[in-house]
């Protein structure tokens, strides 16, 4: 194992003190917790949004804190959820008397311990709402999840619902914001490479030189088939050919596309990819309004990528377009 770490029992606190260190003038974190915020939470009358999951998904969760997207983020031990305790903390600190949305991604353990986060909160008087992300077509049930597996779809939910909730809008239209991307977001991701436990130092699955995981999640498991290593276009149509009947693409349909490098995938391979993404889905009469390429929610080192595509109407591209100042996902006002 090579990784650039100190002790791997202190990766996530050193983590987030360099990520704070380096986005100091939008965020801040909440003293003895794994809590980034924004640095103006709360905000008064505004609707707080926190998400967070395991580390190792980087820029996922902390990356899309700022105004316009996340209030806050918390953050668990590599691949592991957050304990309830934290992510009650995050959900105070980021109420502003209109409530706080979580958007969760459909794993058994953060599930678990945002619902009972939530039940906390509600106690105390803060009204709460939640979301499930489950966009993931590879698997209907695995190891870590009942039904669909969240995965980088989550990024469109994030961002919707936090522009969503930087107009002014009430929790329960947030809600039914971030419900209608879910709806309308599918993804389907593949590995050439495992990715390295830094506690363990073992790689997460075995793969031949030769060989792909088809249909990997972001936790360093293993997806639903090995196969034969194949040029980028086939696989490109490959997950196309998953992706695209579970959302019922029409002529006329517009989408927004996400090609999302695994953690240790060239962007040279990802615009390869995304070269395939946009012919095929020409060639299909569907239009693309927006085109997201690069690392947006990776599973550490591991070597290869995912395809989203989320069904768009006028709003959600509005929502898209729509200012962040959130570090991994910024979007300037228009002049």
């Amino acid at each position: 194992m090579k990784k650039l770490i100190n002790n791997p029992d202190h990766v996530i606190t050193e983590m987030l003190d360099g990520f704070v260190a380096a986005h100091e003038q939008a965020v801040k974190r909440l003293p003895d917790t794994t809590v980034i915020t924004r640095k103006d939470a709360p905000v008064k009358n505004k609707v707080g949004i926190v998400s967070g999951g395991g580390s190792g998904h980087e820029p996922a969760h902390a990356g899309y804190v700022g105004e316009g997207m996340l209030d806050g983020a918390v953050s668990g031990e590599v691949f592991t959820s957050p304990t309830p305790d934290q992510v009650f903390e995050a959900i105070k600190a980021v109420d502003g008397g209109a409530g706080v949305l979580l958007i969760i991604k459909n794993y058994t353990g953060d599930v678990m311990n945002f619902e009972m986060a939530a039940e906390l909160a509600e106690a105390e008087g803060i009204e709460v709402e939640r979301v499930i992300v489950n966009d993931d077509v590879a698997v209907e049930d695995s190891s870590f999840t009942t039904g669909r597996r969240g995965v980088a779809g989550t990024i469109f939910v994030h961002k919707a619902a936090g522009a969503k909730a930087e107009s002014g809008a009430s929790l329960s239209d947030v809600k039914k914001t971030a419900e209608q991307v879910i709806r309308n977001v599918r993804t389907m991701g593949v590995a050439l490479r495992p990715c390295i436990m830094p506690a363990s130092g073992e790689e997460s699955f075995e793969l031949a030189e030769d060989e792909m995981e088809v249909g990997i999640g972001i936790h360093g498991e293993p997806g639903v088939e090995k196969k034969p290593l194949s040029a980028a276009d086939d696989i490109t149509e490959d997950l196309l050919n998953k992706i695209v009947p579970e959302l019922e693409l029409n002529q006329s349909d517009e989408v927004a596309v996400m090609v999302n490098g695994m953690g240790a995938t060239p962007e040279m391979e990802l615009y390869i990819m995304n070269r395939k993404v946009q012919e095929w889905l020409a060639a299909k009469g569907v239009t693309v309004s927006h085109t997201f390429v690069g690392e947006y929610m990776t599973s550490l080192e591991m070597t290869g990528c995912s395809i989203t595509l989320l069904k768009v109407d006028n709003e959600l591209k509005g929502l898209l377009d729509a200012p962040s100042n959130a570090p991994a996902f910024r979007v300037r006002k228009e002049k």
